[in-house]
């Protein structure tokens, strides 16, 4: 069988351009209105994509004046969607700095159960410097104790999600007997940042434990992606940085004793389409007029830490000189390193930076008709940069119409990408081996006997 692709939709506010909240083609629904998710949640399921996708930010952005935000709490609207679909998967992020393991692990395993099968967690670290201020912290730890963090609370809720069997719940009433206690077990962790003592509360999940999906590319983030994830959001300005990333992560799974097709790598683009090239590049300039510099400045120094770059003139031409060493960035180091490579490649001035930037914060943005927007796809997933693609639209929900309705036929007639929905959980649908636990292995199996 022809290799398949994976698409994942990316559900951001109106849309990924910064300005996209003011633009005539978008939706006028509020970012805390369900009927909005539940219409974007069905389109991408009927269109027979892999999942949607939520992002989350525990701090409230500076730039609230002139950017939409205020968007729903993720687990909160996967437990709603869970209801409202019915076979597409449904992955949002959770942090690990700002979380405890026990809750965390209990919120995903209901969600499993809710869906039948189709949740995922985006493992993140939260770089964000003001959020530290919002969980009574004075200051935001730094990316190095924030992975170590990360590496034991993934490990705290993956002996929770194991603790119990899935055969543990007999339910048999006329023997009196509801469980097998013998198939559920305390986890005892004691560890640097926590102490739990298990077992999980509920029962295992369909999947025994949802999808592992992270988005770090830093040199901490890349090594804890090649440990654990089993699906990445990445996100490259070129095809040329997307195949060394792909090539490095799948080198680096091999090395721990993984295979490397257990690891799905998704790079996000962000696509203007148009019946015509020029039809296309006019969603892009109609944006852009829409933008306020100050959300870009905004997210332009937040990437760097809290940097000021309020000093410098719209119109002036960047150098590297004008940023600090991205190596030292304690926040989002990858995409400061995106960003700083960029500059030294292409001398934008800071309003061509902006721009470039608003569009899909440092991913990929394409432009052209629905023929051109396929071809890309293609070049980059038989180029060995992508096992699929996060999907951005500039402005929802009009462009992922178009998406649908233009560009995925193309897919699907190239072979490229299902037509159906096969059964089974969202780990059988991105090619993953189920999750296993001790309880599944026949020695163990025996001695619990």
């Amino acid at each position: 069988m022809t290799r398949q692709m994976h698409l994942n939709l990316f559900i951001h506010s109106r849309g990924h351009h910064e300005a996209a909240w003011r633009h005539n083609s978008s939706t006028r629904r509020a970012p805390t209105d369900l009927a909005y998710y539940r219409d974007l949640a069905l389109a991408a399921e009927a269109a027979k994509l892999d999942s949607v996708f939520f992002a989350d930010h525990v701090v409230l952005g500076e730039d609230l004046g002139h950017a939409a935000r205020g968007e729903l709490e993720p687990l909160t609207l996967l437990g709603a969607l869970a209801a409202l679909t019915e076979r597409i998967g449904l992955i949002a992020t959770a942090s690990t700095t700002y979380s405890e393991p026990y809750n965390l692990a209990r919120q995903f395993a209901s969600l499993d159960h809710l869906s039948g099968g189709r949740i995922g967690w985006n493992i993140v670290t939260s770089w964000a410097p003001a959020a530290a201020a919002n969980f009574g912290q004075e200051r935001q730890a730094g990316i190095d104790q924030r992975y170590d963090r990360a590496h034991e609370f993934v490990e705290v809720v993956s002996k929770l999600w194991d603790s119990w069997a899935r055969d543990a719940i007999r339910d048999d009433r006329e023997t009196g007997l509801y469980a097998r206690t013998d198939r559920i077990r305390r986890i005892e962790h004691r560890g640097n940042h926590f102490a739990v003592a298990g077992a999980l509360n509920i029962p295992r999940s369909p999947q025994g434990r949802p999808v592992f999906v992270q988005a770090g590319a830093s040199t901490d983030g890349r090594a804890f992606a090649a440990r654990y994830a089993e699906a990445i959001f990445t996100a490259h300005l070129q095809k040329e940085s997307a195949i060394s990333f792909y090539s490095d992560i799948k080198t680096q799974a091999r090395a721990l004793g993984r295979s490397p097709d257990q690891i799905v790598i998704l790079p996000g683009i962000s696509a203007a389409i148009g019946s015509t090239e020029l039809e296309a590049r006019r969603v892009w300039d109609e944006l852009n007029e829409l933008s306020h510099p100050s959300v870009g400045l905004s997210r332009l120094s937040n990437r760097f830490g809290g940097h000021d770059f309020s000093h410098l003139k719209l119109d002036q031409v960047l150098s590297v000189e004008d940023f600090p060493d991205p190596s030292q960035v304690q926040a989002s180091r990858s995409r400061a390193q995106a960003i700083t490579a960029h500059v030294a490649r292409e001398r934008p001035t800071l309003r061509r930076l902006l721009h470039s930037l608003a569009g899909a914060r440092g991913h990929f943005t394409a432009t052209g008709t629905p023929e051109q927007i396929a071809d890309v796809i293609e070049d980059w997933f038989v180029s060995g940069a992508a096992d699929g693609f996060n999907v951005m639209p500039p402005i929802l929900p009009t462009q992922f119409t178009i998406f649908t309705s233009e560009v995925v036929p193309l897919l699907r007639k190239r072979g490229l990408f299902r037509g159906e929905y096969r059964d089974g959980t969202l780990r059988d649908r991105l090619g993953l081996d189920p999750a296993r636990s001790d309880f599944d292995d026949p020695v163990a199996q025996q001695r619990s006997a």
